[in-house]
């Protein structure tokens, strides 16, 4: 099987290696990729969002599977131009991939499947915004309505900050804040059958102890010792199904990957947003994890085969990934720095780049690597990533200390029902 894979960052490695691992994935491409998908893939460029070109570099590397990575070709209609070509894609047509492209057409899928959300209201003025604030309280929580990469999202108790982000986005969704752990949960669809991932947690804040502004993900880990037994059952008969099923009754079917994103309240699972995509750095953990064939899975979801794929196999232990960030992300990433111990099995590339005049690796993002790895437990899991973590030089870098800490600690509460 031939494979054209979109896309460049962190997500992108961990999908690369994953297929490369694949004994029937023979052809590997990554368009435009970045220095650790080279080590496994044929490299190309692309404007990944451009979808006229993905579709003629899909026709040109005879790809029998385009895999698209990152959210914004999907909502520019990339898997429409490549399926138009008559090659299966993984990944939701511009339509579907609405859900993430718009908070408030994710809000109105949820109202009308009944799926369980915060109360929220989607504003385009100062005086809709301020109504909103005043009627949830602290702390607040606005989102850009549009995508933001990851960093959209503000949840402040400080009233003002919230209005400003607001008026910086322009259209908002403003919604009540729910309390409890969160939970990321991928399913694998063709828009019917619906196979769950390993349940994972991610780290949004930038420093330890859930302070500092929001990022696109400082690191994660799988699976969660302390979830509910029944929360994946539980979760894809009260959001996922329904979902897909409004979905195919307003004619958008949704194949691909349904990213939910979850907080567990008192009142149970609650949707905080859907993504079309898998999550950064989420995936780094669940895939390393994936004992099942990637490339054979994500081509059924492709080719409306995912009921006759067999039962998915998981490793068993746990995961756990670090993010090493560049100085001053997520405000103002500097990059161009030279980047050493990066080499070791583990380090997953998203933001690095090679130099033109001596090839040296450098960063090229705000996140720039992800230190991941496995072990027979959380704990042990951990201290491998960490010791990963402490391999790399990159001047100014940074990175949070306490990364799946709570969960290896028993800290991890879950609110009373």
């Amino acid at each position: 099987m031939r494979v054209l894979l979109i896309g460049g960052g962190g997500r992108e490695h961990a999908l690369a290696l994953g297929l490369a691992a694949d004994p029937s994935v023979d052809q590997l491409v990554a368009a435009p990729g970045n220095p650790g998908i080279a080590e496994v893939a044929q490299l190309r460029q692309v404007d990944a969002t451009d979808p006229a070109a993905v579709a003629a570099l899909a026709v040109e590397t005879e790809a029998d599977l385009v895999v698209i990575g990152p959210e914004a070709p999907l909502v520019a209609g990339v898997a429409d131009a490549v399926r138009a070509k008559g090659i299966p894609v993984f990944g939701p047509s511009a339509a579907a991939a609405r859900l993430e492209g718009s908070k408030a057409f994710a809000k109105e899928i949820m109202t009308a499947a009944g799926v369980p959300t915060a109360r929220a209201y989607a504003c385009a003025g100062r005086d809709e915004i301020e109504r909103a604030l005043d009627e949830f309280g602290a702390p607040y929580v606005v989102k850009d309505d549009g995508l933001a990469a990851g960093k959209g999202v503000v949840v402040t108790a400080d009233r003002a900050a919230a209005l400003a982000h607001a008026e910086r986005c322009g259209r908002v969704v403003v919604e009540e804040y729910l309390a409890g752990p969160e939970v990321s949960l991928f399913v694998v669809t063709d828009g019917e059958t619906a196979f769950p991932l390993l349940p994972a947690q991610d780290f949004k804040r930038a420093g330890d102890g859930d302070t500092g502004p929001n990022t696109g993900g400082m690191g994660a880990y799988a699976p969660l010792p302390w979830a509910p037994p029944d929360l994946v059952d539980d979760v894809l008969d009260r959001v996922v199904r329904p979902t897909l099923t409004e979905l195919r009754r307003r004619g958008t079917p949704f194949a691909g990957l349904l990213y939910v994103g979850l907080a567990l309240t008192a009142d149970g699972p609650k949707v905080i947003e859907f993504n079309a995509r898998f999550g950064d750095p989420e995936t780094q953990v669940v895939l390393a994890l994936l004992d099942s064939p990637l490339g054979g899975l994500l081509h059924a979801a492709a080719t409306g085969t995912l009921a006759a794929h067999p039962p998915l196999r998981w490793r068993p232990g746990a995961a756990v990934t670090v993010v090493v960030a560049s100085a001053g992300y997520p405000a103002s990433p500097r990059t161009g720095d030279v980047i050493d111990g990066a080499d070791a099995p583990g380090i997953v590339h998203a933001g690095t780049a090679r130099r033109a005049e001596d090839g040296a690796l450098i960063s090229a993002g705000g996140r720039v690597l992800c230190a991941t790895a496995t072990g027979p437990d959380l704990a042990a899991a951990r201290e491998a990533a960490y010791a990963l973590v402490d391999r790399v030089t990159l001047n100014g870098s940074h990175h949070r200390r306490d990364i799946a800490l709570a969960a290896v600690e028993g800290r991890v509460e879950l609110p009373d029902r």
